[in-house]
């Protein structure tokens, strides 16, 4: 849990790892990815598991077909059952409707003005984040009634710099948009290759946006092998597949 999130009145959430499910093997075992080609009833159990933990009906978690963009979408706890809309956010100010974002070295982060009880997830690959999806998801929720300065963050695991090794045309990418992105980049031992930052990167786009406050959890979903599923990982080992990570925050009703 994030202190900042865990202390705001009215608001529940989680940041779950890879500990504490059904599913074996490379999903092993708290695996909650849908996408994933793990067992759907293993998937579907690990999914009431978080909820539980967290106080809340299997039924109302809702989560996305996430496509590294910068769209966001409303939820009012109408939506069906197979709703996974293709975007990267979502805002809500429906009590009893959990927003969930599914991860594996990506970075999650959750949202909250406690006070106008407007909440928001969102998924930041590289992609989205240079794209602008954590100003897309604040704008979402000042036009549902939260005010910047009122606004908490969350930003959960993810991949750390020092596991985040790009090829050397990667930072025109971002320098490209801002010269001044070069601090989220250092060189690497590799020749042709360069370390990024891209936690860094969110959570500069969380502070520029003033907003009241913005916490890390500081975990390293890609070196902490028993803790969370990594995609880069799994792609180094050559693994065939692997296994998502839930964060989840929801307004009890």
């Amino acid at each position: 849990m994030a202190p900042v999130l865990k202390a705001a009145e009215g608001i529940v959430h989680g940041f779950f790892g890879r500990r504490g499910g059904v599913s074996i093997g490379l999903y092993a075992s708290l695996n909650c990815g849908p996408g994933s080609d793990d067992l759907p009833r293993h998937v579907a159990t690990n999914r009431s598991q978080t909820m539980a933990e967290i106080g809340m009906p299997a039924g109302t978690l809702r989560t996305l077909y996430q496509v590294h963009g910068k769209t966001v979408v409303r939820i009012n706890g109408t939506e069906p059952k197979d709703f996974h809309p293709q975007a990267d956010s979502m805002v809500t100010v429906t009590p009893g409707v959990a927003l969930g974002i599914l991860t594996a070295d990506c970075v999650p982060v959750l949202l909250a003005d406690p006070a106008a009880r407007v909440i928001a997830a969102a998924h930041a690959g590289w992609k989205g984040a240079r794209a602008g999806v954590i100003e897309a998801t604040l704008d979402e929720m000042v036009v549902l009634g939260a005010r910047r300065h009122q606004i908490i963050a969350a930003i959960g695991p993810a991949i750390s710099a020092d596991s985040y090794e790009v090829g050397q045309d990667f930072p025109a990418l971002f320098l490209s948009n801002d010269p001044r992105s070069d601090k989220f980049f250092r060189p690497s031992p590799q020749s042709g290759h360069t370390y990024f930052d891209l936690v860094g990167f969110v959570t500069q786009s969380l502070k520029q946006a003033k907003i009241g406050v913005v916490e890390g959890i500081h975990l390293d979903t890609y070196a902490d092998v028993d803790r969370f599923f990594s995609y880069r990982r799994s792609t180094h080992l050559g693994e065939p597949d692997y296994g998502r990570q839930l964060s989840v925050i929801a307004i009890p009703g």
